[in-house]
């Protein structure tokens, strides 16, 4: 697919997510789940929703920056590193997060789980010469 074919099938999957409360179209199967995330764009300081797999943490969860393997960072990545706020949706639940790349020790624990519970994501990580970061978005909503 080209990238517009992507960002079409993107806005696609978020309305249907919207729609169905993340019923049907949250998962991708093998007990991997979706969620929506959105953030403020760096250079339009508009909101930007992305479907992306993730992995539970604890009470936080973990995305993988991989932009399909390639090369570059995908623009969400880019926009939590201007500003790191934002909210997922999972469900029909919201939160508000903060993004951060997770430290190396914590990449070195994190890893191992992370390649088992979505194997692309392994996949993408020996496609590239780029270190792709695992994000956490801790969320700020929790006491």
């Amino acid at each position: 697919m080209s990238g517009r074919d992507w960002r079409a099938f993107g806005r696609l999957h978020t309305k249907l997510y919207r729609f169905f409360g993340g019923r049907f179209v949250g998962s991708v199967g093998r007990g991997r789940k979706v969620l929506l995330l959105t953030t403020t764009g760096r250079k339009s300081g508009l909101e930007r929703t992305t479907p992306l797999v993730y992995m539970p943490h604890g009470n936080d969860v973990i995305v993988y920056p991989s932009n399909g393997g390639k090369e570059t960072s995908p623009a969400w990545w880019l926009n939590l590193q201007a500003d790191p706020e934002a909210t997922i949706q999972i469900g029909t639940a919201s939160s508000a997060v903060r993004a951060r790349a997770a430290s190396d020790s914590e990449y070195a624990d994190i890893w191992p789980k992370a390649e088992t519970y979505n194997p692309h994501w392994r996949d993408y990580a020996r496609s590239v010469s780029r270190r792709i970061p695992l994000v956490i978005l801790e969320r700020v909503d929790v006491e």
